[in-house]
């Protein structure tokens, strides 16, 4: 099948789930897209380009000009879960890494990836989490620390890192009023290049900025009157 740009097929208009939430309908698999939480990291453009059309008008993600493995492959390099899937013919569903992981993007946010609970509620297995303080999708990163010229290590020492009994299961993430973000679950926070920070079972990260003890809250938030809403 040719695709070129004249003779590539429509992709399929997306059905509204609601809160900007889509899903766009295909033969083996649905793609759900939730463009909010999307910070343009380019993996499904660029690993996927004839499912996720760049710079076009009206509907974008076609899910079946690919083979259903590697757009599940697609959408599980999609860091900040703006990308995900529900399987079907023979399609198994996502689920939980082996591994809770937290890793510190270098003047970026968290990138996380675990069994993820926001507020008591499953929210998946893939988040970014703004860290500079300047999101206007708290908790979630939007790319504003771009905007802020944002700058925090993502290579911060290495502090406890005592190799957990238990890696994985639910991680629970508490966004606390004008304050960090509390975790609570068995958790490895790395760096960006992938080394160990610290293995917790829980932690109060900072999300304001300006905490000296990144990637730990230090209650700098407080003397910065850091607002979450």
């Amino acid at each position: 099948m040719s695709t070129g740009e004249d003779s590539r097929r429509a992709p399929p208009a997306p059905e509204a789930l609601g809160n900007g939430v889509e899903r766009i309908a295909g033969a083996r698999l649905n793609v759900i897209y939730e463009g909010k939480r999307c910070i343009h990291a380019r993996h499904c453009v660029t690993g996927a380009p004839t499912v996720f059309l760049a710079n076009v008008k009206g509907p974008w993600i076609d899910p079946d000009t690919i083979s259903a493995e590697r757009l599940v492959e697609i959408a599980h390099a999609c860091p900040s879960g703006a990308i995900r899937y529900e399987g079907k013919d023979g399609v198994p569903e996502e689920t939980a890494p082996p591994v809770n992981l937290i890793a510190i993007r270098e003047n970026g946010p968290y990138a996380v990836r675990a069994d993820l609970r926001f507020d008591g509620q499953a929210a998946g297995y893939r988040a970014t989490l703004c860290r500079c303080g300047a999101s206007k999708n708290k908790p979630f990163c939007d790319g504003s620390h771009h905007a802020v010229d944002f700058a925090a290590t993502g290579e911060p020492l290495t502090d406890s890192a005592d190799m957990l009994a238990v890696r994985d299961g639910p991680l629970a993430i508490e966004p606390l009023p004008d304050g960090p973000l509390k975790v609570t679950g068995n958790l490895e926070i790395t760096s960006g290049t992938g080394r160990v920070v610290a293995r917790v079972q829980s932690a109060k990260l900072c999300r304001c900025g300006g905490s000296a003890n990144k990637p730990f809250c230090d209650g700098t938030h407080t003397r910065l009157n850091f607002r979450s809403t």
